[in-house]
């Protein structure tokens, strides 16, 4: 009797500590998945492997060592139940840190495309020489904005040569931003017929999203770290309609 008591105690204990644990992982999941990396940017920028190593920690690994280590009556048992909880804040707090600076802080128009630049890809060397509203990424929702090349020649050299050589364009320069309306007529002229989209997806799935977005009748590709997009856009109003997971090229 006394053992199926402590038995009892444990996996009270165990539920108690998952509960917790699945009711922060759920805050997580909205702040990750619907406000950091809304859909599908999340599978472009190929965060979901990392939140999942997150979600094994924090859910499944935190609660089984309480289960594990969990005896009523045990010295110590609450200075072990601490450590237990803050190693499992610290996963989840490096493991947030991670994602966050990894989160699309910025949706550049850029030539003929769309740039996806995340928190840790924004080159800051000439960071105060941009507008305020660019030098600091929102902690929310990624921002529309366009880039443009300098007009000085020896500094358009330099960003160009960058570029080829390091990988640091204009998208990537806050300096060079600009609101994305402002680019209206270039992007009406780099938009790219709806049609095209046949020659690289599947008929019934490109049928299926431009059913749910009428307005869109061109689109442009979005570059990003995993895997590259589409942005719908209505070529009247040169506006952005929706980022789709479609491919934009082969």
């Amino acid at each position: 009797m006394e053992e199926y008591s402590k038995m009892s105690a444990r996996i009270k204990a165990f539920l108690i500590h998952g509960m917790i644990s699945i009711c922060v992982s759920l805050l997580v999941v909205g702040l990750i998945f619907l406000v950091w990396y809304p859909a599908p940017l999340a599978k472009a920028s190929g965060v979901t492997h990392i939140f999942l190593m997150i979600l094994a920690i924090d859910v499944i690994i935190g609660p089984l060592l309480t289960l594990i280590i969990y005896k009523k009556g045990k010295k110590k048992l609450l200075f072990d139940l601490i450590i237990i909880v803050f190693l499992q804040i610290s996963a989840l707090g490096y493991g947030l840190w991670t994602i966050s600076q990894g989160r699309p802080a910025w949706l550049v128009f850029n030539a003929d495309r769309f740039d996806n630049v995340r928190v840790n890809e924004i080159d800051k060397r000439n960071i105060l020489k941009a507008k305020k509203i660019y030098q600091n990424p929102s902690w929310f929702y990624p921002q529309w904005v366009a880039a443009v090349a300098p007009k000085d020649i020896d500094e358009n050299n330099t960003v160009t040569l960058e570029a080829v050589f390091s990988g640091i364009d204009i998208a990537q320069r806050p300096n060079l931003y600009i609101p994305l309306k402002d680019q209206k007529l270039k992007i009406q002229n780099k938009a790219i017929n709806v049609n095209e989209l046949y020659k690289y997806n599947d008929q019934k799935t490109v049928d299926v999203i431009l059913k749910k977005y009428p307005a869109a009748d061109t689109y442009l590709p979005m570059k990003a770290v995993t895997i590259d997009m589409v942005v719908l856009i209505n070529k009247e109003k040169g506006e952005v309609i929706k980022i789709v997971d479609l491919r934009p090229w082969l």
